[in-house]
């Protein structure tokens, strides 16, 4: 029996609701623009389903095992039947999303987002052509053509990675995971061993409600977030980073660091939006990441997806199709319900984050609660949650 045997198995089943009552940003005081959907979770888009599995686990040979996978369906049970118009964007491509050459082409998106760690992106790839497979019959030429989408970020320092832990079973379990309703976030899923701006952190999520052409929409987001350094985080405004590396409990600053880590931004909205339209909403995810304080280091891997649950019977295989979208000059709206979600999103993933002792000793901090509400009281920028 290997150590941690139980511990592995308790969060190995980790759906997308447990964890959800842990505080979040807005709990702790710390103020956002715009007006969140029911949720404040990309779920909040209808249809949207996310489901995790977490691997935790401490073997007897030392190594230490914090990863884990990530689902997003689009479309719950139908998204391995339906695809969903689609857009993607590198900031910094020093990462990995598979399937993006033919959402270009396409500008679709077939079957579910996966996230995982960089070492485990060909399993969980495989895994998605073998669910898909699986879940409907065969195309015209007898056989499933499938290119998914599959998202990484590197947990390597809390977690043994060149170990391997993630297996095909557990991709298929995070779908099956899947729901709607609140979503789990910090250290779950693909988030398990990450780390952002130096402290613990790992999934994120965020929702905005918009008006545009008249019409009410929302935008969701979900972060995987790994990336930045400690000196440059900022939090709604406030200099976080500088001001808690002074604090004798946090570590000092690396001389040598630079911002080598990575995010995956997932957004998602209802708005009936074309592929063209969706690669500029993903591109905007890129300004919320710069309000934390991200310059998207050369080593770092930025990148972007967007899509639209809207027009389902347009999105789909036709010979003749039509579809309604928004016009470009009604897209501001959603733009800045992007940049407002992402920002928010990032916050949520540290706050729900808890410290994590991983691989080779390697520790990782969370950011102490009480610390950041004293800054954002210090500069006024505390909000009582209602």
């Amino acid at each position: 029996m290997r150590s941690g045997a139980g511990l592995l198995l308790a969060l190995y089943a980790l759906g997308s609701s447990a964890l959800a009552e842990a505080p979040r940003a807005r709990d702790l005081g710390v103020p956002f623009e715009g007006r969140p959907g029911a949720l404040n979770a990309i779920t909040d888009i209808a249809g949207v389903q996310v489901g995790h599995v977490t691997l935790i686990e401490d073997r007897v040979d030392g190594s230490k095992v914090r990863t884990g996978v990530t689902a997003i369906l689009p479309r719950g049970a139908e998204t391995a039947q339906l695809p969903v118009f689609a857009g993607w964007f590198a900031l910094n491509g020093n990462g990995e999303m598979t399937g993006t050459a033919w959402i270009d082409e396409s500008g679709q998106l077939e079957g579910p987002v996966m996230l995982t760690n960089t070492h485990s992106v060909g399993v969980v790839r495989d895994a998605l052509i073998a669910y898909r497979v699986k879940a409907g019959d065969a195309d015209a030429s007898g056989y499933w053509w499938s290119l998914p989408v599959v998202a990484e970020t590197w947990d390597g320092h809390l977690n043994d990675i060149n170990g391997f832990h993630v297996r095909a079973a557990h991709a298929v379990d995070a779908i099956a995971n899947a729901q709607a309703g609140p979503v789990a976030e910090g250290s779950v899923g693909g988030g398990t061993g990450m780390i952002c701006h130096e402290y613990k952190c790992g999934i994120g999520t965020s929702s905005r409600r918009t008006r545009s052409g008249g019409r009410e929409y929302l935008v969701g987001v979900l972060v995987q977030a790994n990336y930045g350094l400690r000196d440059s985080l900022r939090i709604a405004g406030v200099p976080v980073g500088a001001h808690l590396r002074n604090d004798r409990i946090y570590s000092e600053p690396d001389p040598a660091a630079g911002d080598t880590g990575s995010i995956i931004i997932v957004v998602a909205t209802d708005a009936p939006l074309l592929p063209h339209q969706l690669k500029r909403m993903a591109r905007r995810a890129g300004m919320g990441l710069a309000r934390m304080g991200s310059y998207a280091g050369n080593g770092s891997g930025d990148i972007f997806l967007a899509f639209s649950t809207a027009r389902a019977k347009a999105s789909a295989e036709s010979r003749l199709s039509s579809a309604e979208f928004l016009g470009n000059d009604d897209l501001d709206p959603l733009f800045e319900a992007t940049v407002q979600a992402t920002e928010e999103a990032i916050v949520n993933a540290m706050i729900a984050a808890r410290d994590m002792q991983g691989h080779e000793g390697h520790y990782a901090r969370a950011i102490d609660h009480r610390d950041l509400v004293r800054l954002l009281k210090r500069f006024r920028r505390y909000q009582a949650a209602d």
